[in-house]
């Protein structure tokens, strides 16, 4: 078969032709590729855009809480200061970085405002909007920036580089734990961090409770508090090791449960690097009684994360939850990788 030779002025012509169209496909699609990160900001006039970003090293950063806005002030925007619109989009960016379970507990959790509100009647101290967003660099030219979202009994703080995500600290709280009254009477949130807890803890051996109860009294609250860098505490409680195989996969799908509010990925990457560590070193230890309804309080540590829950306050129908990691709060390991492999660092 005989091929004829185009003339190099005709094949540009050709490419040409080709090429136009396609450009201005990809130039139509363009939007539909922005992150919801992206998508969030831009929809944010000056006045709220000024509000909410800030360079990524503010030293609002590492600062955070679990206290309603209106006892602790922060940093970013409100809820209550954007439009529907916004507040759509604000939804999308906070599903694409929790998982449906995380994302549906995070939002329980700011549902319980109105239970408060309806039985206080402090509509300052009690509101679901006064919850705080924050950006740290922008998501749109930077290969590492940040962003929080917090407000009472919620505090999230995203780090990304180059599209890996670090979530932590991670508090999540609940007051009323257990509702008493109106019409959500009886229902429970982070019950299945309360119950899983109390399933160890009563699994164990009389000797084995020796060993893992640190504390006969239940503290008022977590030690770690709102620090910006979580130190390991002094290592209480019964060791993995030292379980029964019913016993282990108890203290499994504990771990499992504060793993289960980021995304699948993220969660099964944290694992895996738990049990690469120690997995049998790590310790569960017990403060208080071992039964619903009475001051109790958890803590799990490993080698590089640190897990607190207690349900001590408001005669135990107050829990506060949290997940720390020891080098990656705020994304300090993700921080330190950049600036060690950043060429405009480097020089």
């Amino acid at each position: 078969m005989c091929y004829k030779q185009i003339p190099a002025s005709q094949m540009k012509k050709y490419i040409t032709i080709i090429l136009v169209p396609v450009t201005f496909v990809l130039l139509a699609l363009h939007p539909i590729f922005k992150s919801p990160a992206v998508e969030f900001l831009n929809s944010l006039n000056k006045e709220q855009r000024d509000k909410a970003q800030f360079p990524f090293d503010h030293t609002s950063k590492t600062f955070w809480h679990y206290f309603p806005a209106s006892m602790t002030p922060r940093a970013g925007i409100q809820l209550m200061d954007l439009n529907t619109n916004q507040k759509e989009l604000f939804s999308k960016l906070l599903q694409s970085f929790l998982s449906e379970a995380g994302y549906a507990k995070t939002q329980k959790i700011i549902s319980l405002e109105h239970v408060l509100l309806e039985a206080t009647g402090d509509s300052v101290m009690r509101h679901p909007e006064k919850y705080h967003i924050a950006f740290y660099g922008n998501p749109e030219t930077d290969s590492l920036w940040a962003w929080s979202f917090e407000g009472h009994h919620v505090s999230l703080n995203f780090t990304v580089l180059n599209g890996t995500v670090s979530v932590a600290p991670r508090f999540f709280g609940a007051n009323p734990a257990t509702i008493l009254s109106g019409s959500r009477k009886g229902e429970r949130t982070l019950n299945t961090e309360e119950d899983l807890g109390l399933d160890l803890i009563i699994s164990l051996s009389e000797t084995q409770r020796k060993i893992a109860i640190f504390q006969e009294r239940s503290p008022y609250d977590i030690a770690t508090g709102n620090t910006p860098k979580a130190e390991p505490l002094k290592p209480v409680g019964i060791m993995f090791g030292n379980l029964s195989d019913d016993q282990q996969m108890i203290f499994l799908k504990l771990i499992n449960e504060y793993l289960s509010s980021v995304p699948k990925d993220q969660a099964n990457k944290k694992l895996a690097e738990i049990q690469n560590e120690d997995l049998n070193s790590i310790r569960f230890g017990w403060a208080g009684p071992t039964s619903l309804g009475k001051g109790h309080y958890y803590r799990i540590q490993g080698q590089s994360f640190l897990i607190e829950f207690d349900n001590t306050q408001n005669n135990a129908n107050h829990i506060h939850s949290v997940w720390r990691d020891f080098k990656g709060d705020f994304g300090r390991d993700l921080i330190s990788e950049h600036y060690k492999n950043a060429e405009h660092h480097k020089n």
